[in-house]
């Protein structure tokens, strides 16, 4: 599929991942940045890329910093924060054109790896700690963040299913932070998380695009002021099985619809020789429209609104989620559990398991479509230990058989029912 291979090196705490490629018009950078998720720490993280963004010792005002971005011919710069395994990552984004596309004297990559080293290494300050205005404002964009989550009550069900399922694990708490912690923030207090976040951080930079790895180590060199050190590595996570007796949670809240979640642990992850089998396991049971839980929740019974499930392979975890109404729960769970048990049984059709394997083969051939999808993928491997390529992941996908699946749904626990129900009292 793919003949590019990413070519490896480091730089002090720095891992670099450098995929030359004449594919794409542009340059796409990705710098990783994770330490594990600890409750002392999770909002000062969160909360630091906010502030980063905002502007940096050159680039000191905001305006100037998106201008900055705009002299790098449009350049598009972001980052999002996410839990990976027991982990928070905070991904930075740089995509550019490619300088062989515009009349430039300078090296555009050159010019962009400067601004990312700046970005992390060089933030605006005053009196030797973060700008306080900076920090206030971003405080109160995590915090709107956090409420829309409330809002949204599709993702309030799936992070409170978790959060309940993970009580005693740090996978608990969410990527951004928690609400309550945001007010013992202030300027000073936060540049000290910061600095210290730079110590701990494990810092993986990938750049793909028309460049060698020698040519990017020689601008990182010059452009990243980081800690000096050993780059550290991912910390597996922490697997463990589910609880002896299935515990149920049930909220209540002004809503019009039920939200019926089950969280189940699965006893492999990403890094495991069975993933490709628990992958296939997951689009069978819940992950696309031929599905079990689509069919018989969904279509058969008229049950759900909506039925589908999510494996999350870096923590070794299952989601399902539907939307029903208050009075089919107990119909509702009845019949999830039975598409469970039908699984451990290896009730399911060869058409729905080619038709599975089919399309998970064209989701992994499109991710080699994006340069920052292959990146991604790269990333997990990095994380878990694996050493998948697309191709190969896809030739391990179609390898999966009935009994392989079946094997890996017998180590499919449930641990808990999450239901968020209106305030009605039953009749």
């Amino acid at each position: 599929m793919m003949s590019e291979q990413f070519q490896r090196g480091t730089l002090g705490r720095m891992r670099l991942h450098v995929l030359p490629t004449k594919r794409f018009k542009t340059f796409a950078l990705s710098l990783f940045a994770g330490v594990p998720l600890t409750e002392e720490k999770v909002t000062s993280v969160a909360l630091a890329p906010f502030v980063l963004r905002r502007g940096t010792q050159s680039f000191p005002e905001t305006i100037s910093f998106r201008e900055r971005l705009d002299d790098l011919y449009g350049a598009g710069f972001g980052f999002d924060l996410y839990k990976r395994g027991d982990h928070q990552i905070v991904q930075f984004r740089l995509d550019m054109i490619n300088d062989r596309f515009v009349s430039s004297s300078d090296s555009l990559l050159g010019e962009a790896l400067s601004f990312l080293g700046e970005v992390l290494t060089s933030p605006a300050l005053e009196d030797g700690k973060f700008r306080s205005k900076y920090v206030e404002a971003e405080k109160t964009t995590i915090s709107k963040r956090i409420e829309a989550i409330i809002n949204d009550k599709i993702r309030y069900a799936a992070e409170r299913c978790v959060e309940e399922m993970c009580k005693d694990e740090p996978f608990r708490l969410l990527a951004l932070g928690r609400k309550d912690q945001l007010a013992e923030l202030n300027a000073d207090k936060l540049y000290q998380a910061y600095r210290q976040w730079l110590q701990e951080a494990s810092f993986d930079l990938y750049v793909s695009g028309d460049t060698t790895l020698e040519e990017v180590q020689a601008l990182v060199e010059k452009s990243f002021r980081l800690p000096t050190g050993e780059p550290s590595r991912y910390a597996p996570p922490s697997l463990r099985p589910a609880r002896s007796e299935v515990q149920t949670i049930v909220e209540r809240m002004d809503v019009g619809q039920g939200k019926l979640n089950m969280g189940l642990r699965v006893g492999e992850t990403y890094g495991s020789d069975k993933y490709a089998s628990l992958l296939v396991y997951n689009g069978l049971l819940g992950g696309f429209p031929h599905s079990k839980l689509f069919m018989n929740v969904r279509e058969k019974a008229s049950l759900a609104y909506y039925a589908s499930s999510r494996l999350d392979g870096h923590k070794g975890i299952l989601t399902l989620q539907s939307g029903i109404e208050t009075a089919n729960y107990e119909k509702a769970v009845k019949i999830m559990r039975e598409q469970l048990d039908a699984m451990k049984a290896g009730q399911f059709e060869a058409d729905d398991l080619r038709r599975t394997q089919a399309m998970i083969g064209g989701q992994l051939r499109e991710l080699q479509d994006s340069a920052f999808e292959r990146i991604a993928f790269d990333f997990s491997n990095v994380m878990s230990g694996a050493e998948r390529t697309g191709d190969s992941f896809i030739a391990e996908i179609q390898a999966v058989t009935p009994e392989m699946v079946t094997a890996v749904a017998q180590g499919v626990e449930l641990d808990t029912i999450y239901f968020l129900r209106d305030r009605k009292e039953e009749s």
